[in-house]
Protein backbone atom coordinates (compact mmCIF):
# COMPACT_ATOMS: atom_id res chain seq x y z
CA UNK A 1 0.00 0.00 0.00
CA UNK A 2 1.69 3.64 -0.57
CA UNK A 3 1.36 5.94 1.17
CA UNK A 4 -1.01 8.84 0.56
CA UNK A 5 0.94 12.34 -0.16
CA UNK A 6 1.53 15.08 1.68
CA UNK A 7 0.84 17.45 -1.23
CA UNK A 8 -0.02 15.87 -4.64
CA UNK A 9 1.77 16.88 -7.19
CA UNK A 10 -1.01 16.12 -9.72
CA UNK A 11 -4.85 14.16 -9.75
CA UNK A 12 -5.46 12.02 -12.33
CA UNK A 13 -8.84 11.37 -13.29
CA UNK A 14 -11.24 8.92 -14.84
CA UNK A 15 -14.36 10.11 -16.73
CA UNK A 16 -17.47 8.02 -16.80
CA UNK A 17 -18.23 6.42 -13.43
CA UNK A 18 -15.69 9.17 -11.83
CA UNK A 19 -16.40 12.57 -12.83
CA UNK A 20 -18.98 12.18 -15.66
CA UNK A 21 -21.49 9.43 -15.73
CA UNK A 22 -23.22 8.02 -12.73
CA UNK A 23 -22.92 4.83 -12.60
CA UNK A 24 -20.93 4.68 -15.99
CA UNK A 25 -24.27 3.49 -17.85
CA UNK A 26 -22.95 4.81 -21.28
CA UNK A 27 -20.47 2.13 -22.24
CA UNK A 28 -22.90 -0.63 -21.18
CA UNK A 29 -25.76 1.07 -23.66
CA UNK A 30 -23.48 1.34 -26.37
CA UNK A 31 -21.92 -2.10 -25.53
CA UNK A 32 -25.08 -3.81 -25.60
CA UNK A 33 -26.58 -1.95 -28.66
CA UNK A 34 -23.51 -2.85 -30.91
CA UNK A 35 -23.73 -6.31 -30.12
CA UNK A 36 -27.49 -6.37 -30.15
CA UNK A 37 -27.15 -5.17 -33.93
CA UNK A 38 -25.44 -8.59 -34.37
CA UNK A 39 -28.20 -10.42 -32.81
CA UNK A 40 -26.25 -11.62 -29.82
CA UNK A 41 -27.82 -10.02 -26.12
CA UNK A 42 -25.24 -9.06 -23.58
CA UNK A 43 -26.02 -9.03 -19.73
CA UNK A 44 -25.37 -5.56 -18.16
CA UNK A 45 -23.17 -7.77 -15.82
CA UNK A 46 -20.99 -9.23 -19.02
CA UNK A 47 -20.56 -5.43 -20.44
CA UNK A 48 -19.37 -4.57 -16.70
CA UNK A 49 -16.23 -6.84 -15.47
CA UNK A 50 -13.80 -5.63 -18.34
CA UNK A 51 -15.07 -2.07 -17.79
CA UNK A 52 -12.37 0.57 -17.89
CA UNK A 53 -10.66 -1.10 -20.89
CA UNK A 54 -9.79 0.57 -23.99
CA UNK A 55 -13.26 -0.15 -26.22
CA UNK A 56 -11.58 -2.58 -28.59
CA UNK A 57 -10.01 -4.42 -25.93
CA UNK A 58 -12.98 -4.56 -23.94
CA UNK A 59 -15.08 -6.12 -27.10
CA UNK A 60 -12.83 -8.29 -27.48
CA UNK A 61 -13.04 -9.02 -23.41
CA UNK A 62 -16.52 -9.76 -23.70
CA UNK A 63 -16.42 -12.26 -26.50
CA UNK A 64 -13.55 -13.98 -24.36
CA UNK A 65 -16.31 -14.82 -22.19
CA UNK A 66 -17.61 -18.46 -22.12
CA UNK A 67 -21.91 -17.19 -21.72
CA UNK A 68 -21.00 -14.67 -24.54
CA UNK A 69 -18.86 -16.99 -26.72
CA UNK A 70 -21.54 -19.62 -26.63
CA UNK A 71 -24.01 -17.27 -27.35
CA UNK A 72 -22.33 -16.20 -30.81
CA UNK A 73 -21.74 -19.96 -31.74
CA UNK A 74 -25.43 -20.69 -31.47
CA UNK A 75 -26.80 -17.43 -33.27
CA UNK A 76 -23.62 -17.27 -35.74
CA UNK A 77 -22.82 -21.54 -36.16
CA UNK A 78 -19.15 -20.59 -35.71
CA UNK A 79 -16.63 -18.81 -32.90
CA UNK A 80 -16.27 -14.85 -32.44
CA UNK A 81 -13.27 -14.62 -35.29
CA UNK A 82 -11.03 -10.93 -35.35
CA UNK A 83 -13.25 -9.50 -37.89
CA UNK A 84 -16.12 -9.43 -35.51
CA UNK A 85 -14.51 -7.64 -32.61
CA UNK A 86 -13.16 -5.05 -35.75
CA UNK A 87 -17.18 -4.89 -36.93
CA UNK A 88 -18.62 -4.50 -33.08
CA UNK A 89 -15.68 -1.50 -32.20
CA UNK A 90 -16.31 0.23 -35.49
CA UNK A 91 -20.13 0.28 -34.76
CA UNK A 92 -19.01 1.76 -31.26
CA UNK A 93 -18.21 5.28 -32.32
CA UNK A 94 -20.93 6.61 -32.99
CA UNK A 95 -22.76 5.00 -30.22
CA UNK A 96 -20.86 5.85 -27.46
CA UNK A 97 -20.80 9.47 -28.92
CA UNK A 98 -24.44 9.52 -28.58
CA UNK A 99 -24.59 7.22 -24.96
CA UNK A 100 -21.71 9.59 -23.97
CA UNK A 101 -23.53 13.13 -24.70
CA UNK A 102 -26.65 11.71 -23.20
CA UNK A 103 -24.90 10.91 -19.98
CA UNK A 104 -22.44 13.58 -19.41
CA UNK A 105 -23.29 15.42 -16.52
CA UNK A 106 -20.66 15.67 -13.86
CA UNK A 107 -21.11 13.85 -10.82
CA UNK A 108 -22.35 15.82 -7.65
CA UNK A 109 -18.67 17.21 -6.68
CA UNK A 110 -17.07 17.12 -9.56
CA UNK A 111 -16.64 20.67 -10.14
CA UNK A 112 -16.36 21.67 -6.73
CA UNK A 113 -13.10 19.34 -6.40
CA UNK A 114 -11.86 20.38 -10.06
CA UNK A 115 -11.81 24.11 -8.58
CA UNK A 116 -10.29 23.04 -5.13
CA UNK A 117 -7.36 21.43 -6.56
CA UNK A 118 -6.82 24.19 -9.22
CA UNK A 119 -6.83 26.76 -6.47
CA UNK A 120 -4.29 24.56 -4.56
CA UNK A 121 -2.05 24.66 -7.49
CA UNK A 122 -2.27 20.72 -8.18
CA UNK A 123 -2.08 19.73 -11.68
CA UNK A 124 -5.14 17.89 -13.12
CA UNK A 125 -4.51 15.49 -15.75
CA UNK A 126 -7.49 12.39 -17.19
CA UNK A 127 -7.51 9.08 -18.70
CA UNK A 128 -10.07 6.88 -20.43
CA UNK A 129 -11.34 3.67 -22.46
CA UNK A 130 -12.95 5.49 -24.92
CA UNK A 131 -11.27 6.99 -28.19
CA UNK A 132 -10.33 10.61 -28.90
CA UNK A 133 -13.78 10.79 -31.35
CA UNK A 134 -16.12 9.08 -28.79
CA UNK A 135 -14.83 12.08 -25.97
CA UNK A 136 -15.09 15.05 -28.32
CA UNK A 137 -18.45 15.77 -27.39
CA UNK A 138 -18.22 14.62 -23.63
CA UNK A 139 -15.51 17.19 -23.32
CA UNK A 140 -17.40 19.65 -24.93
CA UNK A 141 -20.66 18.88 -22.45
CA UNK A 142 -17.89 19.08 -19.54
CA UNK A 143 -16.47 22.10 -20.64
CA UNK A 144 -19.74 23.71 -20.30
CA UNK A 145 -19.99 22.70 -17.07
CA UNK A 146 -17.11 24.02 -16.12
CA UNK A 147 -14.99 20.59 -15.69
CA UNK A 148 -11.64 21.49 -18.21
CA UNK A 149 -8.15 18.72 -17.02
CA UNK A 150 -5.16 20.19 -18.20
CA UNK A 151 -4.91 16.75 -20.60
CA UNK A 152 -7.28 14.26 -21.91
CA UNK A 153 -4.83 11.10 -22.61
CA UNK A 154 -7.43 8.43 -24.84
CA UNK A 155 -7.64 5.01 -25.73
CA UNK A 156 -5.29 4.61 -28.66
CA UNK A 157 -2.96 7.56 -27.82
CA UNK A 158 -0.47 4.58 -26.39
CA UNK A 159 0.63 1.56 -27.51
CA UNK A 160 -1.54 -0.68 -24.60
CA UNK A 161 -4.34 0.56 -22.85
CA UNK A 162 -5.76 -0.14 -18.89
CA UNK A 163 -4.73 -2.46 -16.93
CA UNK A 164 -1.63 -1.22 -18.47
CA UNK A 165 0.05 1.85 -16.84
CA UNK A 166 1.14 3.73 -19.97
CA UNK A 167 -1.94 6.47 -20.17
CA UNK A 168 -1.08 7.50 -16.90
CA UNK A 169 2.48 7.72 -17.92
CA UNK A 170 1.70 9.49 -20.07
CA UNK A 171 -0.29 12.09 -17.94
CA UNK A 172 3.28 12.17 -15.88
CA UNK A 173 5.19 12.88 -18.90
CA UNK A 174 3.18 15.32 -20.37
CA UNK A 175 2.25 17.27 -16.96
CA UNK A 176 5.97 17.20 -16.04
CA UNK A 177 5.41 15.48 -12.39
CA UNK A 178 7.09 13.00 -10.57
CA UNK A 179 8.01 10.88 -8.95
CA UNK A 180 4.91 8.49 -9.27
CA UNK A 181 4.03 8.64 -5.77
CA UNK A 182 3.48 12.31 -5.57
CA UNK A 183 0.54 11.49 -7.80
CA UNK A 184 -3.13 11.02 -7.44
CA UNK A 185 -4.99 8.17 -9.88
CA UNK A 186 -8.69 8.26 -9.53
CA UNK A 187 -10.70 5.37 -10.66
CA UNK A 188 -14.43 4.00 -10.45
CA UNK A 189 -13.23 0.79 -11.69
CA UNK A 190 -10.72 -2.64 -11.22
CA UNK A 191 -8.71 -2.48 -14.32
CA UNK A 192 -8.52 1.69 -13.76
CA UNK A 193 -7.11 1.14 -10.11
CA UNK A 194 -4.96 -1.89 -11.49
CA UNK A 195 -3.34 0.99 -13.70
CA UNK A 196 -3.12 3.46 -11.39
CA UNK A 197 -1.18 0.81 -9.05
CA UNK A 198 1.33 -0.42 -12.18
CA UNK A 199 2.24 2.95 -12.49
CA UNK A 200 3.19 3.48 -8.68
CA UNK A 201 1.13 5.99 -8.13
CA UNK A 202 -1.08 6.55 -4.89
CA UNK A 203 -4.87 5.00 -6.10
CA UNK A 204 -8.03 5.94 -4.70
CA UNK A 205 -11.54 4.41 -5.86
CA UNK A 206 -14.30 5.50 -5.84
CA UNK A 207 -17.40 3.17 -4.87
CA UNK A 208 -20.89 4.91 -4.69
CA UNK A 209 -20.74 6.58 -8.99
CA UNK A 210 -19.17 3.93 -10.18
CA UNK A 211 -18.92 0.53 -12.19
CA UNK A 212 -19.42 -1.51 -8.89
CA UNK A 213 -22.61 -0.12 -8.00
CA UNK A 214 -23.75 0.58 -11.45
CA UNK A 215 -26.57 2.54 -10.67
CA UNK A 216 -27.65 5.87 -12.07
CA UNK A 217 -27.70 9.15 -9.09
CA UNK A 218 -31.77 8.39 -8.97
CA UNK A 219 -31.88 4.42 -8.86
CA UNK A 220 -28.83 5.10 -5.88
CA UNK A 221 -30.46 7.62 -4.12
CA UNK A 222 -33.75 5.49 -3.88
CA UNK A 223 -32.27 2.40 -2.43
CA UNK A 224 -32.57 1.43 1.37
CA UNK A 225 -30.06 2.09 4.25
CA UNK A 226 -29.46 -1.56 4.15
CA UNK A 227 -29.11 -2.02 0.41
CA UNK A 228 -26.98 0.96 -0.01
CA UNK A 229 -24.67 -0.42 2.33
CA UNK A 230 -24.10 -3.72 1.18
CA UNK A 231 -23.64 -2.65 -2.56
CA UNK A 232 -21.11 -0.54 -1.40
CA UNK A 233 -19.37 -2.84 1.01
CA UNK A 234 -19.31 -4.97 -2.59
CA UNK A 235 -18.17 -1.91 -4.41
CA UNK A 236 -15.14 -0.94 -1.92
CA UNK A 237 -14.07 -4.53 -1.72
CA UNK A 238 -13.77 -5.19 -5.79
CA UNK A 239 -11.53 -1.93 -5.88
CA UNK A 240 -9.14 -2.84 -2.46
CA UNK A 241 -8.61 -5.84 -4.49
CA UNK A 242 -7.78 -4.79 -7.21
CA UNK A 243 -5.13 -2.13 -5.06
CA UNK A 244 -6.52 0.83 -3.96
CA UNK A 245 -4.78 2.71 -1.69
CA UNK A 246 -7.96 4.60 -0.10
CA UNK A 247 -12.10 3.92 -1.44
CA UNK A 248 -14.58 7.37 -0.94
CA UNK A 249 -17.81 7.46 -2.00
CA UNK A 250 -17.30 9.99 -4.62
CA UNK A 251 -15.08 12.54 -5.96
CA UNK A 252 -16.98 15.18 -3.82
CA UNK A 253 -14.94 13.58 -0.59
CA UNK A 254 -11.42 13.87 -2.34
CA UNK A 255 -10.80 17.16 -0.92
CA UNK A 256 -11.41 16.18 2.29
CA UNK A 257 -9.27 13.39 1.93
CA UNK A 258 -6.04 14.96 0.55
CA UNK A 259 -6.63 17.94 3.52
CA UNK A 260 -7.27 20.67 0.83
Amino acid sequence: MNAKPHRPQAVIFDWAGTMVDFGSLAPVIAMQQGFAASGVEVSEAEVRRPMGQAKRDHVAALLAQAEVAQRWQEKTGRAPAEDDIERIYASLDGLMRAAGTARAKLIPGARATFERLRVAGIRVGSSTGYTRAMMTPILTAAAAQGYEPELVVCAGETSQGRPAPLMLWKNFVELGVWPASEVVVVDDAPVGIAAGKAAGAFTVGVAACGNEMGLTEEAFAALTDDERGLGLDRARAALYAAGADVVIDTVADLPRLLSL
